[in-house]
C-alpha cells in the first residue's frame, strides 16, 4: 500500500512564512512517531512531505521525502502526491478549515482517507456544534454559548475560538476588566465561544472509532501552565490511569453521538467530583498518540489499518505511564 503522510506544520503548510513555534514541536513529535509506527508494518511504501527547514530533524530513513520549498504551492503538491498514492493520512489543525479541506481533497480524489471524513471534521472542529451535539445526546459537557462582546457576567470564564486547536488564542477571564481587555484582542468576535472556567483534572482519551463504535486505547493526564491569562500545555502523562471502567461507557456514547468519526481521535475532558465533562473532540492525531507505543506496546497506525478490514486488533504488551514533555520535544518512560 502506498501511503502519503502530510503533517501540516512540518510538511509545508507554513512554507512561505515563519514556522509557528507553538505548533512545530508537537508536529515534529507526531510526525516522527507516525513514521516510526509505519516502519514496523510490512508492505507499506511511505511518502512524506517536509518543509524545507525541518528535514534535518525528521527521521526519514527508507522513506520517500518531498521537500516543500518557499516557491511551492503546498496544497497543489499535496493533491498531486495524494493522487499517486492508495491512502492518505493528513495531520493538521482544525482552525481556518485546514483539516476539513485536506480531508475533502482526499475524498474528491477517491483515495482512502486514514482519518475521519470531512463531515466528522466539520462537526467536531466547531466547538459550539460539538456542544450542541453532546447536549442532544445527554453527554456531560461544559455549558457553552457564542461570545457576545457586550455581555459580561460575573465569575471565571474561558473565551475560545470556535475552531481553535489546543489553547491557541484562548483566554481566562477573572473579572470585568479582563473581559473587556480580552474583547479588544479578538479579531472576529463572532467566531468565539465562552464557557465557565471549571476547576478539575484535565484528562484526555486516545480512541479509535468506526461507524458508531469506539475503542479506548488509553487515558492521559494533561498538565498546563497559566501564563498571561492563557493556558499552555507543558506535558502529557500517557496511560496515566489503566482503569478503563470510568471511561468506556463515555466512549461508546460518543461513538453513537458522532457516528462519522473514523480512525484515531482524541477526547479532551475536565473531571470533577460530580462529572466527567467532554470539552473537545479532536478528529485527528493528538500529541498523546506519541507515547502509546512506549506506554502499551500498541502500534496505533497498524490498528487504523485494521479498521479498513474490520475491527482493530490490539493487545497491550505492557502497561506503564510515559510522560511527553511538550517544550523539550521528547518523552520519558
Amino acid at each position: 500500500m502506498k501511503i502519503l503522510v502530510f503533517e501540516y506544520i512540518t510538511g509545508g503548510g507554513f512554507n512561505q512564512q515563519e514556522l509557528p513555534e507553538f505548533l512545530i514541536g508537537e508536529g515534529r513529535l507526531m510526525l516522527n512517531e507516525v513514521l516510526a509506527c509505519f516502519s514496523r508494518i510490512a508492505n507499506i511504501e511511505l511518502t512524506v512531505m517536509l518543509d524545507w527547514r525541518v528535514s534535518s530533524f525528521i527521521n526519514t530513513v527508507g522513506i520517500r521525502t518531498v521537500n516543500i520549498t518557499p516557491e511551492a504551492n503546498t496544497l497543489n503538491e499535496f493533491a498531486g502526491l495524494a493522487d499517486q498514492c492508495d491512502a492518505v493520512w493528513p495531520i493538521a489543525p482544525e482552525f481556518d478549515g485546514i483539516l476539513h479541506s485536506l480531508c475533502r481533497q482526499v475524498e474528491l480524489l477517491n483515495k482512502i482517507l486514514l482519518t475521519s471524513p470531512a463531515t466528522a471534521v466539520s462537526m467536531a472542529a466547531n466547538k459550539f456544534k460539538t456542544y450542541e451535539q453532546l447536549s442532544r445526546h445527554q453527554i456531560a459537557t461544559v455549558a457553552t454559548r457564542l461570545y457576545e462582546p457586550g455581555l459580561y457576567l460575573s465569575g471565571e470564564w474561558l473565551v475560545k475560538p470556535v475552531d481553535g486547536a489546543g489553547c491557541l488564542n484562548s483566554y481566562l477571564i477573572n473579572g470585568r476588566q479582563d473581559f473587556f481587555e480580552v474583547s479588544k484582542k479578538l479579531p472576529d468576535k463572532s467566531q468565539y465561544i465562552i464557557q465557565p472556567h471549571i476547576h478539575g483534572k484535565k484528562t484526555s482519551l486516545s480512541c479509535l472509532f468506526k461507524q458508531g463504535r469506539g475503542w479506548l486505547l488509553c487515558a492521559n493526564l494533561q498538565h498546563f501552565k497559566l501564563i498571561a491569562r492563557q493556558y499552555h500545555l507543558i506535558e502529557i502523562v500517557v496511560n496515566h490511569n489503566s482503569d478503563f471502567s470510568r471511561y468506556e461507557g463515555l466512549v461508546n456514547d460518543l461513538a453513537r453521538a458522532f457516528p462519522d468519526l473514523w480512525g484515531y481521535a482524541g477526547i479532551d475532558l475536565i473531571e470533577t467530583a460530580e462529572a466527567i465533562n467532554v470539552l473537545e473532540i479532536n478528529p485527528r492525531l493528538t500529541t498523546s498518540f506519541v507515547g502509546i507505543q512506549a506506554a502499551l506496546g500498541i502500534n496505533t497506525c497498524c490498528c487504523v489499518l485494521d479498521l479498513l478490514k474490520g475491527k482493530p486488533i490490539f493487545k497491550p504488551q505492557f502497561n506503564r505511564s510515559v510522560t511527553i514533555k511538550i517544550k523539550q520535544d521528547h518523552y520519558e518512560g
